[in-house]
């Protein structure tokens, strides 16, 4: 068990024996130091307000403060660090106090905090933080259906929930995951919850995505539900079928519903029946289920109509249906924003770009893969007007994920996951959407929905020239005393940290790279610069991971995070890590410096 002295950590083993190991102290780093009596003075100098605010704008590139802004991050520094007395700000900061802001992530975090894209173009235009089979609590077999984790999705700043609509035995309306073990959630519960917590994160668009596997009658049924339930919140358009999707602003605190029209609303519509005031609203296709492949590359549900009933999904969407089954509740609908459908022939013609309307399209991880091999070009021309949704293969019983860049660098708005789920993919996708202040909406870059001057959209099988360089310097960590037992890494000594640093990205710009082992220090200085090449740099992650070597055993976790290079602050910044389950650590956090070039 270990016990601590002043100046030592002291670890025991066999009842009688000790070893101590000096606590070093946490120096500040020469460019900390440089650049505080570059803009001091000198180093016993005292930092004031103006000089703070001349170095966040040169040195940190953060024009924008104001002189009062500045003067309220100085005070707050100051109580901070000497919590037992009242500082004016007019006294400045010292050195140590320097340093210390410096560390402070809430006040110098190394990314973007506000929203800074352009939220006036049409939905299309945005990566959309995206949830697969939200209502699950573990995986996809036998986990209880719940609120909670929707909740939790929404907080979490995702904005596209799925629910899978089943009958009840008492003629209502269940969410669960169809055909397995998992113990459903009433449809009302979700509702409510999702109206409760849209918005706590974010302002802008929730989209529920219905599968329903409903009657007619169970179909208007939920019509009056989400109706009675959303109100005002909910928005559909007037319009039969969209030609152009709504833009993220002009929906703000606004829900909308996405999922295949009924055909039985067709079928009426074909025999000459007016239909009053015809509204939509936006709904998407459930994914991951048991999906059989239809031969065509688009992943079909299992459990949804038969081949007879999968006709053109233009069709389906705003055209003919020669469907005789029953009448659908014009009600259900109304609902829907977003169309979606089954698209009938190969998967080129399910990339067919159709002038006058838009719509969604579902692919499964796999089809993606086939789709991006053989058609790159189809996929980016579709989704620069389109909705691609991307989810994963129904094997993926455990709620792991697959990788989402694939279907970023093709343009895919809607790349799924399980946000129940764990592992590094899900680490990329928390990185993604950590930019533009986290609200859930990231705008695609120009090259994405933009043709060359020959009309040519961007290839990503194409291998392009260097755009711009990230250089990273990681100077330090610390907090891993505070947030973890003296034990939990070794039984008998400090912690011997390394680094690990990642761009993720197109294969052009993937690469790796890895610090030096610190041995035995709960605050190790690394002091290592890194330099990465970047061709796509509108596209790039830079993921961190920190590692404890072990001799015997596999390396233990110390803590990652994943940051969007195009949202990175220059500067020196404090880095704050996160659990393997992507929640942030109280206290373990890096200090380190990046500069592009």
């Amino acid at each position: 068990m270990a016990s601590k002295t002043e100046s030592y950590n002291i670890y025991k083993f066999f009842k009688y024996f000790s070893r101590k190991f000096k606590i070093k102290d946490k120096g500040i780093p020469s460019d900390v130091k440089e650049a505080f009596s570059n803009y001091a003075g000198s180093p016993e100098a005292h930092m004031m307000p103006d000089q703070l605010r001349r170095f966040m704008a040169e040195h940190q590139g953060e024009t924008g403060l104001t002189l009062a802004e500045v003067e309220g991050i100085v005070r707050q520094v100051l109580s901070r660090c000497r919590n037992d007395v009242v500082h004016d700000e007019t006294t400045g900061l010292t050195l140590e106090d320097f340093f210390h802001l410096l560390f402070l992530d809430d006040l110098n975090g190394p990314c973007k905090s506000q929203v800074h894209h352009d939220m006036t173009a049409p939905l299309s235009h945005y990566f959309i933080y995206t949830g697969h089979n939200s209502y699950l609590t573990g995986n996809q077999l036998s986990s209880d259906c719940s609120e909670v984790p929707i909740i939790k999705a929404l907080q979490g700043g995702v904005r596209v929930i799925e629910l899978d609509l089943w009958p009840s035995s008492k003629d209502d309306i269940n969410v669960l995951h169809g055909r397995t073990l998992t113990t459903p959630v009433p449809l009302i519960n979700c509702l409510k919850c999702i109206k409760e917590y849209a918005f706590v994160k974010s302002p802008y668009p929730v989209i529920i995505t219905f599968e329903d596997h409903l009657t007619p009658s169970l179909q208007a049924k939920v019509a009056e539900m989400v109706t009675r339930t959303l109100g005002d919140l909910l928005y559909y358009p007037e319009s039969e079928c969209l030609s152009e999707f709504p833009s993220p602003e002009s929906l703000k605190h606004r829900i909308i519903i996405s999922t295949k029209p009924p055909k039985e609303f067709l079928e009426l519509k074909n025999k000459g029946n007016v239909l009053p005031n015809e509204k939509e609203s936006s709904g998407e296709e459930t994914s991951g289920k048991d999906t059989v492949d239809g031969g065509l590359g688009v992943e079909f549900d299992a459990d949804d109509r038969s081949d007879s009933d999968q006709d053109d999904e233009d069709n389906n969407v705003c055209g003919n249906s020669k469907s005789s089954q029953p009448t659908a509740p014009p009600e259900y609908r109304r609902l829907i924003t977003i169309h979606a459908g089954k698209p009938k022939g190969g998967l080129r013609d399910a990339l067919r770009v159709v002038s006058d309307k838009v719509r969604r399209l579902s692919l499964n991880e796999q089809a993606l893969e086939r789709a991006a091999a053989s058609y790159p070009t189809d996929l980016v021309s579709f989704t620069q007007r389109n909705v691609l949704r991307v989810y994963p293969k129904g094997t993926r019983v455990n709620s792991s994920n697959y990788k989402p860049i694939i279907g970023w660098m093709h343009g895919a708005q809607m790349v799924a996951f399980n946000m129940q789920g764990y592992g590094k993919s899900l680490w990329l996708m928390h990185g993604m959407f950590r930019s533009n202040g986290g609200c859930g909406y990231v705008k695609k870059p120009d090259f994405l929905m933009q043709n060359g001057p020959r009309n040519e959209v961007f290839d990503p099988k194409r291998t392009w020239p260097v755009k711009n360089t990230l250089k990273v310097k990681i100077y330090m960590g610390d907090g891993w005393s505070l947030d973890f037992s003296r034990t939990h890494f070794d039984t008998y000594s400090p912690p011997d940290f390394y680094t690990k640093v990642y761009i993720v990205g197109v294969p052009a710009d993937c690469s790796k790279k890895k610090t030096e082992i610190i041995n035995d220090d709960w605050a190790p200085v690394w002091d290592e610069e890194f330099t990465f090449p970047l061709t796509v740099p509108e596209l790039a992650l830079l993921r961190i991971e920190v590692r404890e070597y072990d001799k015997s055993e596999k390396d233990d976790f110390g803590g990652q995070t994943c940051l969007p290079v195009s949202d990175i602050k220059q500067g020196i910044r404090a880095v704050p890590l996160h659990n393997r389950k992507g929640e942030k650590f109280k206290s373990v956090k890096l200090l380190m410096r990046f500069q592009f070039q």
